[in-house]
């Protein structure tokens, strides 16, 4: 019975952690999202003379994704004065190629390069074709973006303006979900800004970012040669992590942009989207062991579930559950809805639960051994570094 006691108060104890989370997430987010014009709306134009320079926006290419010419075409829209943007594909045999040749005509306004074939550097297919872009490029701030990446028209002024500051050597960006409303992708896209942008945010608050996101990060090619170039990346799994901690080591700020991007999401089964959030974890697992053990302290769900089971009574069972509820309600609107201006999360508030019984199970997975599938290749993943498995075209 004692011992039955003390396991009860412990696990009364640690179900709060979640519910603390939650307020440190609020607490982070209010700072952050402070002086925010309003949700999701694009930064307000830069004045006149303002710091604008030239930019490249490095996009490497392998494979297509959903509605891939509008991804590209929202670049090539920019209120920015001076850009080029270059593609980088693996061979003539790539899907993508006709869509990034009608945008060149379409845009002929547009500094748009189009770069077939990369050295093989290392085992990471995206950094190779990074390492030639950076190689080409003519503009000294360099912006690489994922091709399932979307903007609105002032991103660039958004994600450059920080680069004022000589002390800041790297910009990031969150992001928000863009579905075809199948219950797989919302499952997935609902934690980029109810689960990835809290954490993400907190982590700012907390002690400074040391890493980037690879949806967007933004650096300089001084930097850039500062660590030994992409190619000291080429091998890595989780280029983004490595490419903002080197940055940060030698103390340069990361910043995180407070206008968000969106990710557009493919078609997906559970399956997919179980694989690809599995990837995401392992991402965590391998460069940040430490953050990755401890997302369990963030996920509400099931401690509120065994904090209502062992519970002394229904009333304390009742309050456990009701706490997650509201507090996870509260910051999924405040971050995701008010923060992020995702409209996804607002339409789909009530399928969290669901979400984050998902993202559980994702968790637990995470810590057995996993194959890496990346568009058609698989690897494994040995001391940060990418080891191939198989190489095919689909």
């Amino acid at each position: 019975m004692i011992a039955w006691n003390a396991a009860r108060v412990a696990v009364l104890f640690v179900a709060l952690a979640p519910l603390a989370y939650y307020w440190i997430a609020l607490l982070a987010a209010a700072r952050f999202f402070r002086g925010k014009t309003s949700a999701g709306k694009q930064p307000p134009p830069a004045q006149p003379g303002g710091f604008t320079p030239p930019v490249s926006i490095l996009k490497p290419i392998r494979g297509l994704d959903r509605e891939t010419y509008d991804n590209y075409a929202s670049f090539c829209r920019q209120d920015y004065p001076e850009f080029e943007i270059l593609f980088c594909v693996t061979d003539e045999q790539e899907p993508a190629l006709p869509l990034i040749r009608q945008l060149i005509r379409d845009f002929p306004e547009r500094p748009i390069r189009l770069l077939v074939g990369a050295d093989p550097v290392g085992a990471s297919d995206k950094v190779n074709k990074l390492c030639r872009m950076a190689r080409e490029s003519r503009h000294s701030i360099l912006i690489v973006s994922d091709s399932d990446v979307r903007v609105q028209s002032n991103f660039l002024r958004a994600v450059v303006a920080p680069f004022e500051d000589p002390k800041v050597g790297g910009v990031t960006c969150l992001y928000r979900g863009r579905t075809d409303g199948s219950l797989a992708a919302n499952l997935e896209a609902l934690g980029n800004s109810t689960d990835f942008a809290p954490g993400v945010i907190v982590a700012r608050l907390t002690g400074g970012l040391n890493f980037m996101l690879g949806a967007v990060m933004a650096t300089t090619s001084k930097h850039v040669e500062e660590i030994g170039g992409f190619e000291a990346l080429a091998d890595y799994f989780c280029d983004d992590y490595e490419l903002g901690n080197r940055i940060a080591r030698h103390c340069y700020r990361v910043e995180l942009s407070r206008f968000p991007v969106e990710i557009v999401y493919p078609h997906e089964t559970l399956a997919d989207a179980f694989r690809h959030q599995i990837r995401w974890n392992l991402s965590i697992r391998f460069s940040r062991p430490a953050g990755h053990l401890g997302l369990i302290l963030t996920q509400g769900l099931p401690w509120a579930l065994l904090a209502a089971l062992v519970a002394p009574s229904a009333g304390i069972a009742a309050g456990y559950l009701a706490g997650y509820a509201l507090l996870r309600a509260t910051m999924a609107w405040v971050i995701g809805v008010r923060g992020m201006g995702d409209s996804l999360v607002r339409r789909r508030m009530w399928i969290l639960p669901l979400r984050d019984a998902f993202a559980f199970v994702v968790w637990l997975a995470s810590f057995f051994p996993q194959r890496i599938h990346w568009r058609d290749r698989e690897f494994r993943v040995r001391k940060k570094r990418l080891v191939p498995l198989t190489s095919r075209r689909g």
